[in-house]
């Protein structure tokens, strides 16, 4: 097998430890060894890191791409992953996997319903979680893959998109689905809430669900019913802040299961939920210290990807699609949006377009709503409408204003520095569209502008947070950390280029600057920067 060593580096090992000097020598998939001293072995290949550092590979702990992976080029797709140092993703995130699937969920699959995730159709010929894993095998994936199991998707499986609670038949179903998953290697269990069907899941099912993750000590990640002081899925009339309620439900429900909880993208949408950031991250901090196992991840922008739909009330998504010529209903969603936009705080200008999601509309792609409404000479909300409405809610966009704005990003800054927090990039990487920044940049943004330039937090701070603790959250036992024995998975970077390339207003992101090396289980797969386009080095992490 090959050796390859890595010589004068600046090694950070991802358990917080302060960095040290040393050489890291690979042998196979594995690493065979960390040298603190001047002695260096002899190996096939030798690279002079010095001045660079040396690094677990980041994990991705929340990870949209295991849509993609099954797909025999998902390499063009995805190989902005480890050109950012990402070598494992974690995926099934926000309630939807790609399996287990059941014939209800292959009808969803085949419809309109499942296009966000994925911009290139899937053919969906596997069945179990087993039979997807083997899926991706057959695919050979660029990146390691760890998968959760999506209560959304075992949900549907058994009811479809029914807007009512489970029979006790359909429960059972999917109680014993989620059962098998986990013996068929998944990782964790999602919850998506902010999503049909999870907003109309009642707490009784969510505790179900959590009881049978908790009895198989599996951790639970949970996008919240609400990420904004306002939310479409709380009634307009309950002026408390909806994502601190939706927040405390969940804690309740882990206290009440005994699971361990993880809060997806902790964001605060809307310039009026800013403010409520303190109070969650104190209700966080609180359950942690009383013997609540829980955490919460972010992402190091004032945006993120949804759809367009995400902003319509349950009640008029119910109606669909009859309520989009219903004059009554149109005048009534009006009304509450300008509401609703008023109280939390955002206008129709923070939509910005990453797929339009129908060919002829594709010039529209990085603009925002309003630019488009001028263009189409309507109103912003007209405009929504249509591109909901003809695209059968599959139109992607950027929302700004998460968390902060350009300018105003104490509120981000305050979430990522917090030692619960993990880091994700939560991008759908497509193969078209205007691509989501944090699919190309998270990563290096975090260790550039967060680390180097604004100083909220040491280097070894950050890197153990990407590597060895979303390692442990996932019980993933053999990664994360640079140490003898491990899986050679390995990034080499230089701190102080390292940073993303951003957009700048309708041109996209590009790669990032600074990733010199990343080895995936021992093979080289981004040399200079660039990934190889030959590298196919991951591997599925079964549990």
């Amino acid at each position: 097998m090959k050796t390859v060593l890595l010589k004068n580096g600046s090694i950070i090992d991802g358990t917080g430890k302060k960095a040290f000097q040393g050489h890291v020598l690979i042998h196979g998939d594995r690493i065979k060894s960390v040298i603190d001293n001047d002695n260096s072995p002899e190996a096939d290949l030798v690279i002079d890191v010095v001045g660079k550092v040396i690094s677990p590979g980041f994990i991705d702990m929340h990870s949209h791409s295991d849509w993609v992976l099954p797909g025999e080029d998902h390499d063009l797709a995805l190989k902005c992953l480890p050109e950012q140092g990402v070598t494992t993703i974690v995926g099934g995130n926000c309630g939807f996997s790609p399996a287990p699937i059941a014939e209800n969920m292959r009808k969803l699959l085949g419809s309109s319903h499942f296009k966000l995730m994925n911009d290139r159709p899937l053919d969906y010929r596997w069945n179990s979680f087993e039979e997807f894993l083997n899926r991706i095998e057959l695919a050979r994936p660029i990146i390691n893959t760890a998968h959760q199991v999506g209560h959304a998707s075992l949900r549907l499986g058994q009811a479809g998109l029914h807007q009512r609670i489970l029979s006790k038949d359909e429960m059972n179903g999917c109680l014993k689905a989620l059962e098998k998953s986990f013996s068929e290697g998944a990782c964790a269990l999602s919850f998506g809430l902010g999503y049909e069907p999870g907003m109309y899941s009642p707490i009784e099912e969510l505790e179900s669900f959590c009881r049978a993750a908790a009895s198989a000590d599996k951790p639970v990640t949970v996008h919240l019913k609400a990420l904004s002081r306002m939310s479409p899925t709380y009634p307009p009339t309950d002026l408390r802040p909806h994502n601190v309620r939706a927040l405390k439900e969940m804690i309740a429900v882990a206290r009440k299961t005994g699971v361990r909880l993880q809060v997806s993208h902790l964001i605060f949408v809307g310039r009026n939920s800013w403010p409520t950031a303190e109070k969650c991250l104190q209700i966080m901090e609180k359950e942690r210290a009383s013997g609540l196992d829980i955490k919460f991840d972010a992402f190091p922008y004032t945006f993120g990807n949804t759809t367009i739909n995400a902003v319509l009330p349950y009640w008029f998504l119910s109606k669909l699609p009859k309520a989009y010529q219903s004059r009554w209903a149109r005048n009534i969603l009006r009304a509450e949006l300008r509401l609703g936009f008023k109280l939390v705080g955002f206008s129709y200008g923070d939509f910005q377009i990453m797929d339009a999601g129908l060919g002829k509309w594709q010039d529209l792609n990085g603009y925002r709503v309003t630019d488009i409404a001028r263009k189409w000479k309507v109103s912003p909300f007209a405009t929504v409408l249509k591109l909901s409405e003809a695209s059968q809610g599959q139109t992607v966009v950027l929302f700004h204003s998460y968390s902060g704005e350009p300018g105003q990003e104490k509120v981000l800054g305050e979430v990522l520095k917090h030692d619960l927090c993990l880091f994700e990039t939560d991008a759908l990487t497509r193969y078209g569209g205007y691509p989501n920044p944090a699919a190309l940049g998270t990563f290096p943004k975090i260790l550039g502008e967060y680390v180097r330039n604004r100083r909220l937090f040491s280097l070894e701070n950050a890197v153990r947070r990407m590597t060895s603790d979303s390692a442990e959250r996932f019980g993933i036992k053999d990664r994360g950390v640079l140490a003898a024995g491990k899986k050679a998975d390995v990034v080499v970077f230089d701190p102080e280029t390292i940073a993303e390339t951003p957009a700048q207003g309708h041109l996209p992101a590009a790669r990032p600057q600074g990733i010199e090396h990343v080895f995936i289980n021992g093979q080289h797969v981004v040399r200079n920067g660039e990934y190889l386009s030959e590298a196919r080095a991951g591997e599925v992490i079964r549990f």
